[in-house]
């Protein structure tokens, strides 16, 4: 009886062995760390590169540069409310309706390219009224040709050197360009050449200065 149940034992053995084997097989089938698992799970999936596509860099402002057109239009505007190459005593005496009586005596005289020149001058500037006060017949004698010495006398009698704006006038005596002395007299803000009062002062012009009078000044002998 004993000999016949050792066989039975070892068959049992060997059922028990072979079932322990595939356990052990299976659970070797399924042996991924906890911890990998989790973070395969939490890990977000990469996604696969994506073609890159060259992306036009944002538009700067365009800076706003003038044409020269517009820089020398800017330029000259400046220049002719200071005095300008094109702004002369003789342009701006030509483009004041009140002075259209001097600038054709300058015209007759002969001085236009004198006071357009570098200068720079001051010039008392007779009005069309300054100059219909002029005894009957004076102005059509002086604007004769041949008495345009006489009448460039006259006109250079008005101008001095340098370009002297009002707040510099002082009371002093001046030599003129024609040679002779006008007396400048200040006095209260009034300003007087000889026996003519200033009525408009500081018209400026690129070589110079002019300030209107109410009177014609007339040199010595004259």
């Amino acid at each position: 009886m004993k000999t016949n149940m050792f066989p039975r034992q070892l068959g049992r053995i060997g059922l028990a062995v072979g079932i322990l084997s595939v356990a052990a097989l299976a659970t070797a089938c399924n042996t991924t760390p906890l911890n990998s698992v989790a973070a395969s799970q939490q890990s977000p999936q990469t996604a696969p590169p994506q073609p890159t596509v060259d992306q036009p860099a944002p538009r700067q402002p365009i800076a706003q540069v003038p044409s020269p057109e517009a820089d020398a239009n800017a330029t000259a505007g400046q220049q002719v409310a200071q005095g300008t190459p094109q702004t002369t005593i003789v342009d701006v005496a030509a483009a004041n309706p009140s002075f259209s009586t001097l600038v054709q005596a300058v015209q007759a005289a002969g001085l236009v390219e004198t006071l357009s020149g570098e200068g720079p001058f001051t010039v008392f500037a007779p009005s069309n009224e300054a100059f219909a006060a002029l005894p009957a017949g004076t102005l059509e004698n002086l604007l004769r040709p041949e008495n345009r010495d006489v009448l460039q006398k006259v006109l250079t009698y008005h101008v001095i050197p340098g370009a002297f704006a009002s707040t510099n006038l002082q009371s002093v005596d001046v030599t003129t360009v024609e040679g002779n002395i006008i007396a400048i007299r200040v006095n209260d803000g009034q300003i007087r050449v000889n026996n003519s009062n200033v009525i408009a002062a500081d018209v400026t012009a690129s070589n110079g200065i002019i300030h209107a009078i109410d009177h014609v000044l007339l040199p010595p002998g004259i």
